[in-house]
């Protein structure tokens, strides 16, 4: 990824949270206007909510990829996995452009960390930085025991993400196969989407799992050959 060493503890990008593989579906507001950010728009804060398959992480992560290619410096933070860390990171995050905090409904019940989030809103602020923020919820729903906290993310636009139908997941997939250097025909990413009950994310780890079974078995990926892997992987 570009610029790696940039981000806190090198956390890394997602390679395939990118905006040119992300299908925008019923959410093409929130894709244009980070579109518009990633180029140097103005926003101090947008918040974006939705479940965790409507593609937040990647929007996160697509738009500290291409701010960053174009010379901003910018931070991404899981929050929801970096556990004690967080608090720690938030404190000392400084000097970006834009700093994307994904999951922070998960700093609820957490004073130092939600204190941390708190004072690093006012510092991007005063700074002319961009903040960009994912739960699963919007501001106001939010279970933070700061108040001002939860007023200050939700000062500027609010975008709620929803889950892409199967004809947009079709689309992600073909896309992801295409990366992996196969082609996936509609009707074996039908059956697919059918007869494998789960988000898209999940659907995209076992499109890499499809992958390497059939590198390793020299054969196409089609129904049959779909037929055979899902009742192995089960």
């Amino acid at each position: 990824m570009p610029s790696t060493a940039q981000l806190p503890l090198a956390l890394h990008l997602n390679p395939q949270a990118t905006f040119e593989a992300f299908v925008a579906g019923p959410n093409g507001a929130a894709f244009e206007w980070l579109h518009g950010i990633a180029a140097g728009a103005d926003a101090p804060v947008t918040f974006l909510w939705g479940p965790r398959c409507s593609g937040r992480s990647h929007l996160l992560q697509a738009t500290c990829r291409a701010a960053d290619a174009a010379g901003r410096r910018c931070a991404y933070l899981p929050l929801g996995e970096l556990g004690s860390d967080a608090a720690g990171l938030l404190e000392s995050l400084d000097a970006v452009s834009i700093a994307c905090l994904d999951d922070v409904d998960t700093l609820a019940g957490d004073a130092t960390a939600e204190r941390a989030a708190f004072a690093l809103c006012n510092r991007l602020r005063d700074a002319g930085a961009r903040l960009l923020v994912s739960a699963g919820a919007p501001p106001a729903e939010l279970e933070l025991e700061l108040p001002d906290l939860r007023s200050r993310l939700g000062w500027g636009p609010v975008f709620q993400l929803r889950e892409l139908d199967d004809d947009a997941k079709l689309q992600v997939l073909g896309h992801r196969a295409r990366q992996l250097g196969f082609e996936l025909p509609d009707e074996a990413g039908r059956y697919l989407l059918t007869r494998s009950q789960r988000g898209l994310g999940e659907l995209l780890e076992l499109l890499d799992g499809i992958d390497r079974a059939a590198l390793a078995a020299q054969r196409r990926v089609t129904i049959p050959f779909l037929r055979d892997y899902l009742t192995t992987e089960r």
